[in-house]
């Protein structure tokens, strides 16, 4: 099928929901491992081998709830192919927005941080007719790093890339060039030095975004959003994890647009839902009870196949 997506809240056609199955938290991969020594979550280890069996169920028959949510929204939804992570030290395909970035008709292939989450791509390009594009740096050289998901898509051709541990300047740079003149990329390199953008900033209809108050303040919004709507998110709900978070409480405000006037949300997350509600826009919730465990929320989980 040919992708194509503008920005983050046109009305969603079709679209790529992740999967828990087999997932499997890489053991030998040094880039991965390294986590262990600069993490900031002191409590328990960075987990290694097989995810435990009921976070993979029970992360399942959430997003099979979101799956059955999101068609009812009249999207047609899709699935990445089941993959043996374990056999090849891989990870998940339980986020696919890291792995591919769509804009218009153009589909890139992150250079992504890990190499262990490489043949993530496996799962995925039974699904895709467009060409694709991608930096030729090596796996794991790093010369052009980043995660499909350090990438927001604004509208208008303008686009905002965040420098952090899973992006650095040389990706950012790398998309200007090759994606040309028709788009103009907002480097932001002093916001969140995490991953990713999507629980920093996410904009849910036109002129109209959310955005972490902790890592960006009013001085700080991106020049692309100076006349924006923010909704500033404060304080979210504690969500629980299991062994290890790969997100935090922000995650919450990892929301998926259906189109400019219908936001799928995390059900508790009272206060965001009543913000929502304030700018006419209709809030579905859906519970994932892995968020923080897997390390995403409804954006993350999900990869935009056609907006229009």
């Amino acid at each position: 099928m040919k992708l194509y997506s503008s920005n983050e809240y046109d009305q969603l056609k079709q679209v790529i929901l992740g999967t828990a199955t087999n997932a499997y938290w890489p053991s030998l991969c040094p880039v991965y491992r390294e986590s262990e020594k600069t993490t900031k979550w002191k409590e328990s280890p960075v987990p290694s081998g097989t995810v435990e069996q009921f976070v993979v169920d029970e992360a399942n028959e959430d997003l099979e709830i979101f799956s059955k949510v999101l068609k009812l929204c009249d999207v047609e939804v899709f699935r990445p192919k089941d993959l043996d992570f374990a056999s090849f030290d891989g990870m998940y395909n339980y986020c696919p927005r890291d792995r591919l970035l769509v804009i218009d008709d153009i589909v890139v292939d992150a250079p992504m941080k890990y190499p262990t989450r490489m043949r993530e791509i496996d799962a995925l390009s039974h699904l895709i007719d467009n060409d694709i594009i991608s930096p030729k740096s090596p796996s794991g050289s790093h010369t052009v790093m980043f995660d499909a998901a350090n990438i927001i898509r604004l509208g208008d051709g303008k686009l905002l890339y965040l420098v952090s541990e899973s992006g650095n300047v040389e990706g950012g740079n790398w998309l200007q060039k090759n994606l040309g003149k028709k788009y103009d990329i907002e480097i932001l390199d002093s916001h969140y030095s995490g991953v990713h953008l999507d629980s920093t900033i996410m904009p849910v209809a036109p002129g109209i975004a959310i955005v972490n108050s902790t890592r960006v303040s009013k001085a700080k919004l991106p020049k692309h959003m100076k006349n924006w709507d923010i909704i500033w998110m404060h304080n979210p709900r504690n969500q629980s994890f299991h062994q290890y978070p790969y997100a935090s409480n922000f995650i919450s405000m990892n929301v998926l647009s259906v189109n400019p006037q219908t936001v799928i949300c995390d059900t508790l997350s009272v206060e965001l839902r009543d913000q929502l509600d304030k700018r006419n826009i209709e809030t579905i919730g859906v519970t994932l009870r892995h968020a923080r465990t897997l390390g995403g929320g409804h954006h993350c989980t999900t990869l935009d196949m056609l907006r229009i």
